[in-house]
């Protein structure tokens, strides 16, 4: 279990416990077992501007940067692009005004957005949820307040300012209410056009009903499929938070054509730590583009007490929430993380060329046999169908 302080034993990571513990050449073996490697050799650290790392200590934020790189080509030029991802807490405590909440949580994006941009990234993508607390374990209905217009809401407009400064994509997951149809509310991540323009949205596909995560009481499962929008600088898909868990959501991105698919998360240590530096990773593997998973830091407290029918004892906060952030690419390497305790923003530079020279190589989508797997799921959805078991006639 993590400190109290949200670190492990002190450490921010768990590459920071084994870069104390282990000697230089063992730690390297172990990190490319861990990590894997990229092109031959570790996942690059990029260098950045001495300028930026001052801001981010005088800011106290963690700031990471790494390089992707892709083998050269004869007839096609590299198409690098860098990437950020920005983990964060919640900067007033959920009882303080709703418009001191978010305007203080915008402040601190701002912040971290604008050493993005210093630091050169075309595509940028916050946390899920990102303009408030995490506030879906309560089941208390004044948190609605939060959501707003995908196309013309106040963090749609912040979003719009940032991308326009920057000339950058900015994904901005937010709570969402449709006032076309009722005033729904939905889950949804806004894609941001480097031109300040909304290119559209997604909303979540799969709505997680376990331990604290009372989310169906706000909104239910998104109704936009798996939608990739075509950037100037490459396509991008949005498997928010619990889509991570189902292998089919990673898969109808890909098969839309997805280059880069963020995984904006809000997710806690004891139900959730050991499967997160797992699925990102296989889905990147398995699919053939690279994934950043982006959870957010902190433990939000509530002032009333909530139960969520899992036993236990009624309590204010949802546990901890252990960033954590990192990218992994389709040839199996991964970025270390960010900090587990910190507001975080991670660089990364990738070679979208990867993608095709990895589907080359290993020939997934050559080999998947999708016809086979249309007609086990056509016969499954069937109200007669039969699983395929054959059994010992011994038994």
């Amino acid at each position: 279990m993590s400190s109290p302080d949200g670190t492990l034993c002190g450490f921010s990571s768990v590459d920071a416990i084994l870069e104390k513990y282990l000697p230089e050449a063992e730690l390297a073996e172990v990190r490319r077992v861990m990590n894997g490697w990229n092109q031959g050799k570790p996942v690059e650290r990029l260098e950045l501007p001495c300028a930026l790392s001052e801001n981010a200590k005088a800011s106290d934020f963690d700031l990471q940067a790494y390089k992707f790189g892709a083998a050269t080509e004869q007839l096609r030029k590299p198409r690098v692009v860098k990437v950020g991802i920005i983990q964060n807490k919640v900067t007033h405590p959920s009882t303080a005004p709703f418009a001191e909440q978010r305007e203080g949580i915008y402040e601190r994006i701002r912040t971290l957005l604008n050493a993005a941009g210093e630091a050169g990234v075309k595509i940028a993508c916050l946390q899920e949820a990102w303009p408030m607390p995490f506030a879906f374990c309560t089941r208390e209905k004044q948190w609605c307040e939060f959501a707003e217009s995908a196309e013309t809401g106040p963090s749609t407009v912040f979003c719009q300012e940032m991308a326009r400064k920057w000339g950058m994509v900015i994904v901005s997951p937010i709570l969402e209410r449709d006032e076309k149809h009722g005033s729904t509310i939905w889950n949804t991540a806004v894609v941001i056009g480097n031109n300040g323009n909304v290119i559209g949205k997604h909303r979540k596909n799969h709505i997680p009903r376990v331990g604290d995560f009372n989310e169906s009481t706000y909104y239910m499962e998104g109704n936009t499929g798996h939608p990739v929008f075509e950037t100037a600088f490459g396509k991008i898909g949005i498997n928010i938070c619990y889509g991570r868990h189902h292998p089919l959501n990673w898969m109808g991105f890909a098969l839309n054509g997805a280059e880069v698919v963020f995984n904006p998360s809000a997710t806690v240590g004891a139900l959730s730590e050991p499967m997160w530096g797992v699925e990102a990773r296989n889905a990147a593997i398995a699919n053939t583009y690279f994934v950043a998973g982006i959870n957010r830091v902190g433990t939000e407290h509530f002032e009333n007490a909530f139960t969520s029918g899992d036993g236990k004892a009624a309590h204010t906060d949802f546990g901890h929430f252990y960033g954590s952030s990192y990218v992994a690419a389709p040839d199996a390497s991964r970025t270390p993380s960010l900090a587990r305790e910190r507001d975080g923003l991670m660089v990364v530079e990738m070679d979208l060329n990867l993608c095709q020279q990895v589907k080359d190589k290993w020939a997934f989508q050559m080999t998947a046999r999708y016809e086979m797997y249309r007609d086990l799921l056509t016969e499954y959805c069937k109200h007669d169908f039969q699983p395929q078991i054959i059994r010992d006639p011994s038994l």
